[in-house]
């Protein structure tokens, strides 16, 4: 069935913890599929077939299937224009968890970056509530 939600419905009915909470699961589980994609990818050589499934490629796979059944879900109960933005968390997420778990410098730039990301996040949300 498609969905129901229109541009003009009232958007702050959409800002429930719920639904914030599954966003930012979602987030937060393709945010760890990159690291985990990153950490096949160091023991991948293209010469030798048995290198291209490994135990982090499985697990970022399965990760990446499970964040897209929680992204429908996320998708059935918000408007796409309401979720999207939160995608941009991503891009403080990976760099963050691959310096915890990696050990990849995390440059001042990203932080800035991500902050600015974060105020974009804000205003799409405050946004949603007027």
């Amino acid at each position: 069935m498609p969905s129901t939600h229109t541009p003009s419905a009232d958007m702050a009915e959409y800002i429930t913890a719920a639904n914030v909470l599954l966003i930012l699961a979602t987030i937060l589980m393709l945010s760890f599929g990159q690291v985990l994609f990153k950490t096949a990818s160091a023991h991948l050589d293209m010469s030798q077939p048995a290198t291209w499934v490994s135990v982090p490629l499985v697990a970022a796979l399965a990760l990446y299937g499970v964040a897209t059944l929680s992204w429908l879900v996320v998708l059935s109960r918000v408007p796409l224009s309401f979720a999207f933005p939160f995608y941009g968390l991503a891009f403080l997420l990976v760099p963050v968890i691959a310096a915890m778990f990696l050990r990849e410098p995390l440059r001042w730039q990203t932080l800035a970056g991500g902050a600015v990301i974060l105020c974009g996040i804000a205003i799409t949300a405050w946004g949603a509530r007027s």
